[in-house]
């Protein structure tokens, strides 16, 4: 067995949290003590767990204590994950106990067999890059949270049009009524913009897309573009109510009139490890149905 990984984190969805959560958390405590393993489990997924005298320590911590973060949990449970411990360059592997899985792939019953695998160095690993996002408002700017995912802005209270405009490298794009606009990373192509009717993106490419939320016109439609390129988005003064802006569905701030958007690759990268035998095409024709017979 490989030494690359002494020290492992454990990380679960501590918000929501099931049973089938908790009890594969614990079987996976117990299984990398016995591997010899030192273990830290994130303090908040293990108050609801009895393991004894267990070493615990903050989410935002485990980066700078672990060689390895396994997260158990769904694709959601990992982005929380990611962000807490990307800036510590240190690697995360994810069992799936959520619905769709395209990050989270170790499947539960399996996790010894590959847990082991990976311990012994037998994986593949991948980069993802993030987004970070900064607000400009009257000459103040404010720094957002991390996106791994992407980066969305919809209206802030009942649901309404609103009015905004796109550059790229501060080129003019377009200006478009909308019910918002997604900015997603290959990541994230799989997720929220998916569902918006955007692309998906193969995880290697250096690229972003943007998804325009029912746009007010036909013509408006998804666009692809380098992952270098910085996305600015300027909030009309015409807007009847206040916009908001999320990243990966979390740290939401109400943007006003006037307002900039700015949104570009953040220079740290996550670490994903996948199997060995991970295949993005075939995650993809399990995940979304492909393999289905197709009648006569």
């Amino acid at each position: 067995m490989s030494d690359q990984f002494k020290t492992i984190g454990l990380i679960g969805r501590y918000t929501r949290s099931t049973d089938l959560i908790d009890a594969t958390l614990t079987a996976l405590h117990g299984f990398l003590l016995k591997r010899g393993k030192n273990v830290i489990m994130d303090r908040g997924s293990a108050e609801q767990l009895s393991l004894g005298n267990s070493t615990l320590c903050e989410r935002n911590e485990l980066g700078q204590r672990c060689d390895l973060v396994i997260v158990v949990g769904g694709d959601g449970s990992l982005l929380t994950a990611a962000r807490a411990v990307v800036e510590c360059d240190i690697p995360i592997l994810g069992i799936n106990r959520g619905h769709l899985g395209f990050l989270t792939d170790i499947h539960p019953d399996d996790f010894e067999k590959e847990v082991d695998a990976v311990l012994a160095g037998e994986y593949m690993e991948e980069q993802r890059f993030l987004l970070t996002t900064s607000i400009h408002d009257n000459g103040k700017s404010e720094i957002m949270g991390d996106a791994l995912n992407d980066v969305v802005l919809t209206p802030g209270g009942d649901p309404h049009m609103i009015e905004f405009e796109t550059y790229i490298n501060d080129q003019f794009v377009c200006r478009q009524r909308a019910d918002g606009l997604i900015v997603a990373t290959p990541t994230g192509s799989t997720a929220y913009a998916l569902s918006g009717g955007g692309p998906i993106l193969d995880p290697n490419l250096d690229a972003l897309v943007l998804v325009p939320m029912f746009p007010h016109t036909l013509s408006s439609r998804p666009i692809v573009v380098n992952g270098n390129h910085e996305i600015k988005i300027v909030i009309s003064e015409n807007n009847q109510v206040t916009p908001q802006i999320s990243a990966d569905g979390q740290n939401r701030r109400l943007v006003n009139k006037g307002c900039e958007i700015h949104i570009r690759k953040k220079d740290k990268r996550l670490r994903l490890i996948h199997p060995k035998n991970h295949n993005f095409f075939s995650v993809l024709r399990d995940k979304l149905g492909w393999e289905t017979k197709l009648t006569p």
